[in-house]
């Protein structure tokens, strides 16, 4: 299951790749259209702008807009960024491997060979669609 965190992410960038006539979005808009409480789309926003996803500009005309094209942007990026490993446990995660204490064994473990293909099948899912995908 994702957090809110990462699903109001993935709909405020969605939200700002969808708008042709203008570059540069307002939390507000994205706020009111999103049904996102303003404070914690602030927050998120900020994480995508620090991670390189988002630039802002202040003032009156200002807001958020896209760095790169959204075909650019593959939902593991998106995902690592806001929700963190892509993996179910960590025995199993490329950037967050940790060894399970519970298990003295991964190569006979059971539980180890199914979250392998669950986090390949995820990772196959998240590596072919990008941002425009969902615009």
């Amino acid at each position: 299951m994702i957090s809110k965190k990462t699903k109001y992410g993935l709909k405020a960038l969605t939200f700002i790749a969808r708008q042709k006539d203008t570059k540069m979005v307002q939390i507000a808009t994205i706020a009111k259209s999103e049904n996102i409480s303003h404070k914690f789309l602030e927050s998120i926003l900020l994480t995508l702008r620090k991670a390189g996803f988002l630039g802002s500009k202040k003032g009156k005309n200002g807001g958020y807009y896209l760095l790169k094209d959204p075909s650019e942007i593959p939902m593991t990026d998106i995902i690592r960024i806001l929700e963190g490993p892509i993996a179910m446990v960590p025995c199993v995660s490329f950037n967050y491997y940790e060894k399970c204490d519970d298990c003295p064994d991964e190569s006979t473990c059971s539980v180890y060979r199914l979250m392998i293909q669950v986090r390949d099948s995820t990772l196959k899912v998240f590596r072919n669609t990008s941002l425009a995908d969902l615009a």
